[in-house]
């Protein structure tokens, strides 16, 4: 494969693996530290310019695709999709979690959770799908707290899957839960070193660097094992169904409800991975439609049988919450049950670390590009066609927290436009009227209508910017608007130590943006700005020399 780049021989010669400040800092910024003060001073200065810049489409999908030198290959069709759909995304979570919050929060009312959760996510799909298809390269403020967070999710979601990795694979050697596990004195909650969650972290990464294509044909065979395991769990729950067991359906009410969907759409996460791979989809506006909303329809019904199944199968004040499947099928004398369901909830975390793998080191790739982190994680290996540092970074970040600790976060993240902030602080109002007095109406009389208005405003008095070319989301403003609200609704319903972490993660996140981010994508875009003027003339001689 050929280099991409405008002095191509030149491009060629230079190794894949080379460790030098400029393939790391190469921007004006960056090259003394007189010219760093200098570029600190105008801080306030290049954070407007880079808060009101718009990237073009052209700038998107081919100026920073260079930054790459080599490209990805396309060898991914609708299919690949789908199951990477099934793979990112039915993991440890619907084992895990059903049985967790159908004893807490929901009930057999689990089900319900699950649907809204399911039509959250599916939202979000709509958005994720233009986002692919139209502009499969970010840029700017937004976009770096957008990828930004998507990152830490990722980040934190992959080891956690890898410590409950390790969890499973001690239940299928019948031992306890901690005996895999290296005991230390540190701190309570990072004194269990994991090092097989390092070693399966850094085996999907290196399947990942190896091939998208192989990734994808794994990921066929493991997900198939998978749905057969699914469908196992879903024929012999209700093979083994007390419908008395349903009763009653909403033992914690409608709050309780929503507080299981704000746990369980953790087991929806990983979709967005998809979202990454249009640069590797041979036709992205069939395939990538087609992959996300054909995989998550399905995902929801299946995880609404799933916990129909479980809660059917046991009353939900019986249902163990920390091993639901095996203890329920124990229960109904079938013990053995338990080493088929450990196996394949091992096979879904793999696909999920698999998929996650990919689409974690695409939004590196993406943001590496824009010179938001450097550019050299932004290289494509000319061989493989994969993002290989990028895919170290993201594996390495990943194996440090799952060696310690298997943290949970959950983060949302949102733009900054007036009637976009009236919409979020609507949203807000709603759940936080939800959450504080469920059964008073003054609350919704003044938020939903802000909800409205907003929205309705955005659609009357803001010209949309651009039109898709390819595929859109349907419904615009609404739809979006409506993805940010049902979101923000569902966070309503989380303990204060999730807004906490994240509060402190995107506080890191500021720190580095405004100290090294900021400065390196002003210094690019200037650059940017400079070479236009000499590319139009080039163009211009081009069209003198080939007229007749």
């Amino acid at each position: 494969m050929g280099s991409v780049g405008e002095h191509g021989e030149e491009v060629r010669q230079r190794s894949y693996w080379r460790w030098s400040k400029q393939d790391f800092l190469p921007e004006e910024s960056f090259q003394s530290w007189d010219n760093y003060l200098h570029a600190l001073s105008q801080t306030r200065f290049r954070f407007k310019d880079r808060l009101i810049s718009r990237s073009d489409d052209a700038n998107e999908i081919d100026v920073l695709r260079k930054q790459s030198e080599n490209d990805m290959k396309r060898c991914l069709t609708w299919w690949d999709l789908t199951w990477f759909g099934f793979g990112a995304v039915i993991g440890a979570g619907i084992f895990v979690l059903t049985g967790q919050e159908a004893n807490k929060d929901a009930g057999p009312a689990i089900i319900l959770s699950y649907v809204a959760s399911g039509v959250s996510a599916m939202l979000s799909v709509f958005c994720y799908t233009e986002f692919a298809i139209e502009i499969p390269v970010a840029g700017d403020f937004a976009a770096f707290i957008t990828a930004g967070n998507i990152l830490l999710e990722s980040i934190v979601g992959s080891a956690a899957v890898a410590r409950s990795w390790t969890s499973y694979f001690t239940t299928l050697l019948n031992r306890k839960t901690n005996s895999l596990r290296i005991h230390t004195n540190l701190t309570d909650g990072y004194n269990l070193l994991d090092p097989i969650a390092v070693v399966v972290l850094a085996t999907a990464a290196t399947i990942a660097m190896i091939s998208a294509r192989k990734t994808s044909q794994l990921n066929w065979i493991a997900s198939a094992v998978n749905t057969i395991v699914i469908l196992f769990v879903i024929i012999a729950g209700f093979a083994h169904a007390d419908t008395s067991n349903l009763t009653p359906f909403l033992p914690f009410g409608a709050a309780g409800v929503f507080r299981a969907a704000a746990i369980v759409y953790f087991a929806y996460g990983g979709f967005d991975n998809i979202a990454t791979m249009a640069e590797e989809t041979k036709n992205p506006s069939r395939d990538i439609p087609i992959g996300l909303l054909g995989s998550m329809s399905i995902i929801t019904v299946i995880y609404c049988l799933m916990a129909l199944s479980l809660t059917m199968m046991q009353k939900y004040t019986d249902i163990d919450p920390d091993a639901a499947y095996p203890i329920a099928f124990q229960s109904v004398g079938m013990k053995w049950a338990k080493y088929l369901v450990a196996l394949g909830a091992l096979k879904g975390m793999t696909t999920v670390l698999l998929v996650g793998a990919l689409g974690q080191a695409r939004y590196t790739t993406h943001i590496a590009r824009a010179h938001m982190i450097p550019p050299w994680f932004a290289l494509v290996h000319p061989k493989t066609g994969t993002p290989i540092n990028a895919t170290l970074l993201i594996a390495i970040a990943s194996a440090v927290l799952a060696f310690f600790s298997s943290l949970d976060i959950l983060s949302s993240l949102l733009s900054l436009v007036i009637f976009l902030l009236i919409i979020i602080a609507s949203s807000m109002g709603i759940s936080a009227n939800w959450g504080l007095k469920p059964d008073g109406w003054v609350g919704y009389v003044i938020t939903l209508p802000l909800w409205f208005l907003a929205t309705l405003a955005i659609q009357l008095f803001l010209p949309q910017q651009r039109t898709p070319k390819v595929w859109g989301v349907p419904l615009v403003p609404w739809l979006p608007s409506l993805s940010i609200a049902t979101n923000i609704f569902l966070m309503g319903s989380l303990g204060q130590d999730a807004f906490i972490r994240f509060g402190i993660c995107t506080l890191v996140m500021l720190v580095y943006y405004f100290l090294f981010g900021l400065h390196a994508t002003y210094d690019m875009a200037q650059e940017q700005k400079k070479a236009e003027p000499l590319k139009n003339i080039k163009d211009e001689n081009t069209m003198e020399r080939a007229a007749p």
